[in-house]
């Protein structure tokens, strides 16, 4: 009996001096938290997209509050998070005059437009269809239309119409994680303040991007003749435009004889 009263004993004595060391080691290691980390977590949008670049909103959180973020590093929460967040970082929000880009798909190649190749009965990815020989359009540089885009993208702004993928300008929050998402690259950034845009991005000879779509862009080179401003090259049989030469005078679009260029 006496035994067992001295294990106890000496049990809880050991207990007892095992808690006053780790009491006095959390009070002598103890690393002050910055109060700001849990205030900006709670101004974030809280989706964890990953789109700024960190691990989760909280991650973000941290980085802004030492000094290795910007206070607009949430791309889906916008001006609006950024001026909460710098308000808690003690200064005041300027996005001097900056507008956000927005994500667009640079194909208008859908069903009735584009041609099909083969039909396609495998996994119902993009991923996996444009391992076979590019994807079932005939179009190698088309959207594919299997909604990889849609999945990832957390505010429903993505819907797949006629084989095709359409942004909803009006929802899309400039995250990129359809970017990143699209096999075929192409799904871009454009910046907001843009109206123009070549909505396709085969590089094929004339001929032969018409025969596989009735609205890709040919190189005819006939925008980039009568663009007063130079801002619209050939690269590749593709127009591009140079939108820090551009001012939206729409010339382009209405001589584009296959309508590749449009309105974004």
């Amino acid at each position: 009996m006496n035994i067992i009263l001295a294990s106890i004993i000496s049990l809880g004595l050991l207990g007892l001096a095992l808690g006053v060391s780790l009491a006095y080691a959390s009070k002598k290691f103890h690393v002050e938290r910055d109060p700001r980390i849990e205030k900006i977590n709670e101004a974030l949008v809280g989706t964890n997209c990953g789109a700024c670049g960190f691990p989760g909103c909280a991650g973000a959180a941290e980085a802004i509050a030492k000094g290795d973020a910007l206070v607009n590093v949430c791309l889906p929460g916008g001006e609006e998070v950024a001026r909460k967040v710098a308000e808690i970082m003690g200064f005041e929000y300027s996005s001097e005059g900056k507008l956000r880009d927005y994500a667009v798909v640079l194909c208008q190649g859908n069903n009735t437009k584009a041609k099909k190749k083969y039909m396609y009965y495998g996994l119902n990815t993009c991923l996996a269809a444009s391992k076979l020989e590019g994807g079932d359009k005939a179009c190698t540089y088309g959207c594919l239309g299997y909604a990889d885009c849609q999945r990832v993208c957390n505010y429903g702004a993505i819907k797949i119409q006629d084989g095709l993928a359409i942004i909803d300008q009006d929802k899309c929050t400039s995250c990129t994680l359809c970017v990143a998402a699209c096999p075929k690259n192409i799904i871009k950034m454009i910046p907001a303040k843009e109206k123009r845009v070549v909505f396709c991005q085969s590089k094929d000879k004339g001929p032969v991007s018409r025969k596989v779509c009735t609205i890709s862009c040919i190189g005819c080179g006939i925008c980039v003749k009568n663009c007063p401003f130079e801002a619209i090259a050939l690269k590749d049989n593709l127009a591009t435009i140079n939108y820090d030469k551009c001012t939206n005078c729409a010339i382009c679009e209405e001589k584009c004889p296959t309508k590749a260029i449009m309105s974004g």
